[in-house]
């Protein structure tokens, strides 16, 4: 059962995923991540609210745009390289990034430093949302009514 919503809950006691669903040749930068869903645990379902931890060496996804789906980052702890198509700037703490739907600016977090960074993620859960990885053979795409990572030329990846 989902606790109320005027339940006091530790944000870091809640279960966290690691890593990500990447075809195996990509996943590598997103080993060291470490993501708690704090809106599932409300039982949310328009937007996601996560906090995240990366380590040393740690991405935060690949490189990345959304086709439907706006996304809001707020550093916590520790520092980050924001690496966009205008290149990287480091944000710490404090530091605020929005990325709109439909933008074809692809966008990932590094954790550059020797310390772990920690923040909070906030996007929408649009319906239809296709995801562009500009940099390697990857989309997140319909098949079948279905999200499924393919390669640009449309095969599956299996």
């Amino acid at each position: 059962m989902a606790p109320s919503k005027y339940d006091k809950i530790d944000p870091m006691a809640v279960e966290p995923s690691f890593g990500s669903s990447y075809p195996p040749e990509f996943a590598g930068v997103c080993e060291m991540r470490e993501k708690r869903r704090l809106g599932d645990v409300f039982g949310l379902t328009n937007f996601g609210v996560n906090i995240v931890r990366l380590a040393p060496g740690a991405a935060s996804a690949q490189r990345h745009w959304h086709s439907a789906q706006d996304e809001f980052v707020y550093i916590l702890e520790g520092e980050a390289t924001l690496v966009t198509d205008a290149g990287e700037t480091v944000m710490g703490p404090g530091a605020m990034m929005g990325f709109p739907a439909n933008a074809p600016d692809g966008h990932q977090l590094v954790n550059n430093s020797a310390k772990d960074m920690l923040y909070l993620e906030i996007g929408d859960r649009s319906g239809g949302d296709e995801v562009d990885y500009p940099d390697i053979d990857l989309l997140l795409r319909f098949v079948d009514g279905k999200r499924r990572f393919v390669h640009k030329d449309g095969t599956p990846y299996d």
